[in-house]
């Protein structure tokens, strides 16, 4: 059975938790961020946003690298067309 990227992603959204989507949309109007920031801009308790972080991450979401002692996250290109497809259905 071959799926369409738009259908994919309708799947994948139904199996995140909720504040995966608050976690993309905070990365979407903000830019790349560390996990302390994201936490606060997403609304998304720091034990919470490290296990949807890796679910993003492992879905190829966001990308996480790390500066210094700081883990930065950022949408990567399949978390943008994600967002864009979310917003256009």
């Amino acid at each position: 059975m071959t799926s369409t990227l738009a259908e994919y992603f309708v799947g994948v959204q139904h199996r995140l938790p909720e504040e995966a989507e608050r976690v993309m949309k905070a990365l979407d109007a903000h830019g790349p961020m560390n996990k302390e920031e994201l936490s606060l801009t997403a609304k998304v308790k720091r034990a919470v946003l490290d296990h949807v972080v890796m679910q993003l991450y492992a879905l190829g979401l966001v990308d996480v690298t790390t500066e210094g002692k700081s883990k930065m996250c950022s949408l990567t290109t399949l978390g943008w067309d994600f967002i864009s497809l979310n917003n256009a259905g």
